[in-house]
């Protein structure tokens, strides 16, 4: 063989290896990614060819798929429309948004591995695939309940069943309609998204879980209440300082009380008053008596900070890494740079509601098999240990009390005991404050533990006009929902 031929053969050889290489790499080594771009058509095509699982609040399919004549074979459809679309989130062409829908996608689409025992079984039986279908936590009547009350207002509501941990309800106001999302004209799709997508009042965040975290404002002085009661060094009966305004050390701006006025003679307080009535200055005595490894311990007891999943990410709340003796009074009292989801608030009251015990919260009941039999059930799982028994006894007399006789009574029930807390967080001097509420019922035997935020919705000049009188209806006809038989 002379020269030319043998270096032509030699080029063919390597041709040919060369091609064997990348038809290996691109089947095996790169085939999930590639199958998972976002720009594979053939991948998003394959998608639409099963049948996704329904997401059920009790029997009532809020999400579900429907068949359509044409190529994508099954159109999502969303019963549940606005109210429950920070729930569910939205199927596209391009993929799962938000909600449930992205955060178990695997399941939904039947793909999880959790389902490959099924798809085996569908494989030898000839049975078409079908993706699994979820049953909720959510209590359509709180749900339901919580959008009726916030009434449109920006915002968000929160409802847990503080033994299990259980979502009764999840609302974030705006909402959105998710069924133009998951259309199959993709230029109407487009033109909706972005119109979302440009919304000022960005109604495609799930302001209970994320977003922009709020100052929890006086909500939080529970978790203080709580680190100093643990502390051992008071008792709700305790005298404190209640002066209009508590001078602060290295700097000449004091800690107000809402209105300026002292929270008792002689600006004396007892502990359990300053709770009724939201003291400020006696809670910021508390922060700077405390300290602030104290203050962040204890509020790392109720899942500040924590990573946690419902499925859905919920952005973690946070407490300051670093406070100087003015900033710690201030986040005593929830402001500073203290920052909150409402899930997180409702968390505080559900701890306190359930013993001292936080319970990890979750939104999946069931996971279902297309023929609506159990493939998997959740069981209620401790997050943590926030506080003892008997501190958590003590923080709920004090609740009490501010339903009954302070600024939370606008969230009062006949007949049945509320513990509570009220809350008006300061954003800037522009925008009026946040109201807050968040309580459990009955006191005595608690069943559900709700959290209010009403965006700029409160009353700076008054706690009880603000998160008592904004936030404490919504809070009650969620609680009335929640204890209907």
């Amino acid at each position: 063989m002379n020269a030319p031929i043998r270096r032509l053969s030699f080029v063919v050889a390597l041709l040919f290896a060369s091609l064997l290489v990348s038809t290996t790499m691109i089947q095996f080594v790169f085939a999930k990614e590639l199958n998972a771009r976002p720009d594979n058509r053939r991948t998003l095509l394959s998608s639409y060819a099963r049948e996704r699982g329904q997401i059920l609040v009790g029997d009532t399919a809020i999400a579900k798929s429907v068949p359509a004549n044409n190529q994508y074979k099954w159109l999502r459809t969303y019963p549940g429309g606005a109210a429950y679309a920070h729930v569910t989130g939205y199927y596209s062409f391009y993929g799962a948004g938000g909600g449930l829908e992205q955060a178990e996608n695997g399941l939904l689409s039947g793909s999880s591995d959790k389902l490959a025992f099924r798809r085996v079984s569908d494989l030898f039986t000839g049975r078409k695939t079908v993706g699994a279908s979820l049953e909720l936590t959510i209590n359509a009547k709180v749900q339901q309940a919580a959008i009726e009350a916030l009434d449109g207002r920006r915002g968000a509501a929160v409802a847990v069943n503080p033994t299990t941990g259980e979502i009764l309800a999840m609302v974030s106001n705006p909402s959105y309609n998710p069924a133009p999302l998951a259309g199959h004209d993709l230029g109407k799709v487009d033109t909706a998204y972005k119109a979302l997508n440009g919304n000022e009042n960005k109604p495609l965040v799930n302001r209970a879980i994320g977003g922009d975290l709020y100052p929890p404002g006086s909500t939080f002085k529970i978790v203080t209440a709580a680190a100093a009661l643990e502390s051992g060094r008071f008792q709700p009966d305790s005298e404190l300082p209640g002066p209009a305004e508590l001078d602060l050390p290295q700097t000449t701006v004091g800690l107000p009380n809402i209105g300026n006025r002292a929270c008792g003679p002689d600006d004396k307080t007892t502990f359990l008053h300053a709770m009724e009535i939201s003291c400020n200055s006696a809670f910021g005595h508390l922060g700077l008596e405390l300290g602030a490894d104290a203050l962040r311990d204890q509020a790392a007891k109720f899942g500040v900070g924590d990573q946690l999943s419902i499925p859905m990410r919920v952005t973690p709340s946070s407490v300051p890494a670093e406070l100087n003796q003015p900033q710690l009074a201030q986040s005593a009292v929830g402001q500073y740079d203290v920052r909150v989801t409402p899930l997180q608030v409702a968390m505080f009251s559900a701890g306190v509601a359930n013993r001292g015990t936080v319970m990890k919260p979750h939104l999946v009941k069931s996971v279902l098999s297309s023929d609506l039999s159990i493939i998997e059930r959740a069981e209620p799982e401790e997050l943590s240990q926030a506080v003892s028994p008997e501190v958590a006894a003590q923080l709920t007399e004090m609740m009490e009390a501010v339903v009954e006789n302070g600024s939370g009574e606008p969230a009062q029930i006949d007949g049945v005991r509320v513990a509570g807390k009220t809350g008006t967080a300061e954003t800037d001097r522009v925008q009026r404050a946040h109201a807050w509420f968040t309580g459990f019922a009955p006191a005595n035997d608690p069943q559900i533990a709700v959290a209010v935020v009403v965006e700029n919705g409160g009353d700076p000049d008054s706690e009880a006009r603000g998160g008592g009188a904004v936030g404490g209806p919504i809070a009650k006809a969620m609680i009335e929902a929640g204890l209907q038989k």
